[in-house]
């Protein structure tokens, strides 16, 4: 799916879920990483995780679309669009828009495993650590690279 699809996805959802025009831009953010969309304020744009249309197609973008909607409409309307602000969820509630989206799973990169020799706590890192640099954060003892226990 290419922007101009996806502007054309969210005026079509916003006509026909919340019978009001969608005026402004939709558009895959790259940068987003732990959601699924997100309405900007300042230029009441909703911007879109690409990864999150990849990993669970096209139904569950359009859960999120209607979930920024909301967002949307209600702030242009001048009423509560905050998750905590009850004309936000009820206005979810009407749609059946959810009111958190499924977490974007994160590309599995290798994890390094280090156990304190002292006090044996385990330390869990995406990068490697140079053991004879780094010490234990508690006791302030000796690192060991381990391999992953259950």
């Amino acid at each position: 799916m290419d922007e101009c699809e996806l502007q054309a996805l969210v005026e079509r959802i916003s006509l026909d879920v919340f019978h009001k025009p969608f005026r402004h831009r939709a558009v895959f953010n790259d940068r987003l990483r732990t959601t699924g969309g997100r309405y900007v304020l300042s230029t009441h744009h909703i911007e879109l995780n690409r990864k999150y249309y990849e990993q669970y197609g096209e139904e569950e973008l359009i859960q999120v679309i209607k979930h920024e909607l909301c967002h949307y409409h209600l702030h242009l309307e001048g009423k509560g669009y905050r998750h905590r602000d009850r004309d936000f969820r009820e206005l979810l509630q009407k749609v059946q828009a959810p009111r958190f989206c499924k977490p974007v799973l994160l590309s599995k990169t290798k994890e390094h495993y280090y156990k304190c020799t002292s006090c044996r706590y385990m330390y869990v890192r995406r990068k490697a650590l140079d053991t004879t640099r780094y010490v234990c954060g508690f006791c302030r003892g000796k690192l060991k690279k381990i391999k992953r226990e259950c």
